[in-house]
């Protein structure tokens, strides 16, 4: 069983539900957060919308060195920005997966911070923890818009707000 076409058929599917969550976001509330230690919804939103491109990393690199490679945040200040950001964001990481064979995805790819290795797995399994990253922060902004009473979408049926 071919590995690249589940994975391009899930982060399409995955990605239909992103937008549709992004799309909610009120201009008015990017820098809102919940609690002193939660991310802005600006901060969570942007960190969403750039997951996809963590396929080309993984696919096009062997490691990610935190030490050598301070974060980077883009700055996105409104939801048209923010989802133009996210179609880029996701033309780069399904672009990388078409053009990858499936021999590459047994390849090892290490997280680490300078000498602390975090992990080493296959890239395959660091494709799959790219989609489970975008799940669970979904769910973290379904709960921010939740609590500014902004009706959410439904993931993988309908919300309570579309029944």
């Amino acid at each position: 069983m071919e590995l690249i076409p589940m994975f391009l058929k899930e982060l399409e599917q995955e990605a239909q539900t992103t937008r549709d969550m992004l799309q909610r976001i009120p201009d008015d509330k990017y820098d809102w957060q919940p609690h002193e230690k939660s991310m802005t919804i600006r901060r969570l939103a942007t960190h969403i919308a750039n997951i996809p491109t963590w396929v080309t990393m993984a696919l096009t690199t062997d490691e990610l060195d935190f030490a050598n490679n301070p974060y980077h945040e883009d700055v996105i200040n409104n939801t048209a920005e923010l989802i133009d950001y996210f179609e880029k964001c996701l033309v780069d990481g399904k672009s990388q997966l078409v053009l990858a064979n499936e021999a590459i995805l047994n390849q090892p790819w290490t997280l680490r911070n300078g000498e602390q290795v975090y992990s080493v797995s296959p890239k395959h399994e660091v494709i799959r923890m790219v989609f489970c990253q975008v799940v669970h922060h979904r769910a973290q902004l379904g709960v921010f818009l939740r609590l500014l009473d902004i009706p959410i979408p439904g993931s993988y049926g309908p919300s309570a707000d579309e029944q």
